[in-house]
């Protein structure tokens, strides 16, 4: 459906110097696959999505949508643009609009639609991201979750054959994102053509049938979810794919700040769209350093997450023993609480897990 034939793209510094953001990418699109694209900051990944339509032509190579050439002088973008969607981070809804005129306004006006018509398909829309009933509501209004949702029923109301996803939840507060991800979860079994680029690795995981995996301004790698997650041949991607974040805390002595603790597990929680398990990790944290392990100071303090496996887990690391600091009494109350909890030497002592 999109033949992408060594398309580079570079950008003029105001100080007169050049930056290649893209760099000889070559690639086919099928009707129908659903293409994740990550990578770290910086690599390319929106400049190649908002080039495939055109709003930042390339400075070379081609790009084919069902064998006409895009790139080609003269080729009408509108026409491009009909069969060709994008959601944005940062929605660009008309404010002057209701929610339900916002969506009409395009069919209307390019595909001449009948007001009775827009209306009804936009209204079926709307019942599809769950926002009917805000039809007559002004994006001023919406949340930023629900603002999204309605930029992606005023994508397919256009009846794209394509829809280019721009991170569409980096601009949301992370309590709306799962319900962006919802939407685009249940458009992805609809056999729509998608391309998203995206930080949701779990997520990306789920709902593609392709990895594009981009650094230096390339298609590092490129294969199904499970080659890019489970086997990636190339060690960035390795590096990449298995993101560890961690919040650490040293616990020195009996006057440590707990509120400090407190504050810093709820800001981890929210951050990596983790709240459901916000309240267990303070329960624990308060029971392992006030009673399991009240007199046993220095020691380290971690919460940490993977992004892919979804795995959450608090770490208490002390140093300069050979055995847990745990009573038979302190295992019997924790594990019924917890996934999995896990007692083991490290070089340096003794660590205890405890898997959320």
């Amino acid at each position: 459906m999109i033949s992408v034939r060594h398309l580079s793209k570079t950008f003029h510094n105001p100080d007169g110097s050049m930056l290649t953001v893209l760099k000889d990418v070559s690639c086919d699109i099928q009707k129908g696959e659903v293409i994740s694209i990550i990578g770290p900051s910086g690599t390319g990944k929106s400049t190649f999505l908002r080039a495939l339509n055109m709003l930042e032509p390339p400075t070379s190579g081609e790009i084919l949508v069902d064998g006409e050439n895009i790139t080609a002088p003269g080729y009408p973008l509108h026409k491009l643009r009909q069969k060709m969607g994008m959601v944005f981070q940062s929605f660009n809804l008309f404010e002057h609009m209701t929610v339900l005129e916002n969506i009409i306004y395009a069919p209307t006006e390019l595909l001449h639609l009948s007001d009775q018509q827009a209306k009804a398909e936009a209204m079926d829309l709307l019942k599809k991201v769950g926002m009917a009933q805000k039809a007559d509501v002004y994006p001023s209004a919406l949340s930023g979750g629900q603002k999204q949702r309605v930029a992606i029923a005023r994508s397919l109301a256009m009846h794209p054959e394509v829809i280019l996803f721009d991170e569409p939840t980096s601009a949301l507060d992370p309590t709306m994102v799962g319900e962006v991800l919802s939407v685009i979860r249940q458009l992805s079994k609809s056999g729509l053509t998608m391309l998203i680029v995206t930080h949701e690795m779990r997520f990306a995981r789920d709902v593609s049938s392709r990895i594009f995996f981009m650094n230096e301004g390339i298609i590092y790698e490129d294969g199904t979810p499970e080659q890019i997650f489970d086997h990636p041949v190339r060690s960035a991607t390795k590096a990449f794919v298995n993101r560890i974040q961690k919040l650490v805390y040293e616990i020195d002595s009996d006057e440590f700040d707990y509120l400090q603790i407190h504050t810093g597990i709820n800001r981890f929680c929210i951050k990596y769209n983790i709240t459901d398990k916000q309240d267990l990790a303070y329960s624990l944290t308060k029971q392992v350093l006030f009673e399991y392990m009240r007199n046993i100071r220095p020691l380290t303090f971690r919460l940490t997450h993977t992004e892919l496996s979804g795995e959450t887990a608090l770490d208490f690391m002390v140093e300069n023993i050979s055995e847990s600091p745990l009573n038979d009494s302190a295992r019997e109350h924790l594990r019924p609480q917890v996934n999995n909890l896990i007692e083991e030497p490290t070089t340096r002592g003794f660590r205890v897990k405890l898997i959320l």
